[in-house]
């Protein structure tokens, strides 16, 4: 008698245990997803937490992973989205942006972190050959005359001889612009890579 109640502690005792070490495994996986869910202390062991492992969590790591690997697209779409909005000095968001507040906005959705300034993105991104860029990579022009650059676009299309590019433009807010057009083609300067 007294051995079946030890074996009826035991696995109780190793139940909780799988409990614990399981509610850690899914307190990292849903770290690693950045979700908003919190164990407590209070929560009651389920049977399902108490079943789970590592690798129940592996597809949803994976498909984690697959997602950062179409980073390039995820962010194009994202920007794309934003078409039709308004033009507005200094503004980063619900009331308009201007050109570097529109690229800045979109690659925060990503937690990528970008100077606020155009002429400031230009030095932070990689310098590269015009037959280099990608969707994804900055354009940067000078568009007022001036020797230091001051509008940006994402490249959202390359062709063989045009490059398309999502910008705010000052008279018609966010829009798809080309290098094709005379008025950048003539302001163009440079590209730069900021995501690798």
């Amino acid at each position: 008698m007294k051995k079946a109640i030890y074996i009826l502690l035991l696995l109780l005792f190793l139940g909780l245990v799988s409990c614990k070490s399981s509610s850690k495994v899914m307190a990292k996986q849903t770290y690693f997803e950045q979700e908003e869910v919190v164990y407590t202390k209070d929560e009651k062991c389920s049977p399902q937490m108490q079943t789970a492992s590592f690798f129940d969590m592996t597809p949803e790591i994976e498909e984690k992973t697959i997602s950062m690997a179409n980073l390039h697209q995820e962010l194009i779409s994202t920007a794309l989205e934003h078409v039709g909005a308004k033009y507005k000095y200094g503004g980063t968001g619900q009331h308009g942006f201007d050109c570097s507040g529109f690229v800045h906005t979109i690659f925060k959705m990503f937690d990528i972190a970008l100077p606020r300034s155009s002429h400031e993105m230009a030095e932070h991104g990689t310098k590269i050959k015009d037959s280099e860029i990608q969707e994804g990579d900055l354009v940067f022009f000078i568009t007022n005359g001036g020797k230091r650059i001051n509008h940006v676009g994402i490249v959202v299309e390359v062709l063989d001889d045009e490059i398309k590019f999502i910008h705010s433009s000052t008279q018609r807010g966010v829009i798809v612009s080309s290098t094709k057009e005379p008025y950048y083609k003539k302001n163009y300067v440079k590209a730069a890579r900021v995501l690798n």
